[in-house]
């Protein structure tokens, strides 16, 4: 019988795979691991606290409910949750919009390009695509760009909490942030237009 210990020492692979086998307890280890990084997501995209909390549960019980679809070889636990994460997240935006729940809009630069490419068709890529993409614009960026912006978007730390790990002034990791949105804010459009030029010339 597996014990607490047992599954604590597990990778988030095994845990998925424990899961399959019925385990129910895996799931707890993976929403501690990943339920902040979930509702920080949830968060930035629908900006409303109350929703995002919601959106969190809902998915993961969805990937309790599709468990068995999970497949390593084509991506980690943790890019698959964050699949799930963007997408729901990014319908759930739609649907409140249309029936009028924003009175106003703040979304950053970045929010903005996701929204005007969705994960299900952005230019024809898929999550994975998409996932390497940024991977690669974050590589243009500096050291310390590039740890601010992974620790806002792919860890959900805010810039105060960020300027405490690193040792640095607020106003010097806010300069950190919008350097890099902007330098990978300009790599991503490179890379939209690549992307027109093959579809205009197979």
């Amino acid at each position: 019988m597996l014990t607490d210990s047992h599954l604590k020492t597990r990778t988030d692979e095994e845990l998925m795979e424990e899961l399959k086998r019925g385990h129910q307890e895996a799931l707890t280890f993976l929403f501690d691991r990943y339920y902040r990084l979930v509702f920080s997501v949830a968060l930035k995209i629908l900006r409303d606290r109350g929703e995002a909390e919601d959106l969190m549960q809902e998915v993961f019980i969805e990937i309790y409910r599709r468990i068995d679809i999970f497949n390593p070889s084509k991506g980690s636990a943790k890019t698959w949750i964050l699949q799930y994460a963007y997408h729901r997240s990014l319908n759930r935006r739609k649907y409140l919009a249309l029936r009028s729940f924003y009175n106003y809009s703040e979304k950053t630069d970045l929010e903005n390009y996701e929204f005007a490419h969705s994960i299900n068709g952005w230019n024809g890529l898929t999550y994975q695509d998409w996932a390497q993409v940024i991977s690669k614009g974050l590589q243009t960026l500096n050291e310390k760009e590039h740890k601010t912006l992974d620790l806002v978007y792919f860890q959900g730390f805010l810039l105060k909490e960020i300027a405490v790990q690193l040792n640095e002034p607020l106003s010097n990791v806010r300069n950190h942030y919008y350097r890099g949105l902007k330098k990978l804010r300009v790599f991503l459009r490179g890379h939209d237009c690549l992307s027109e030029e093959k579809k205009s010339n197979p």
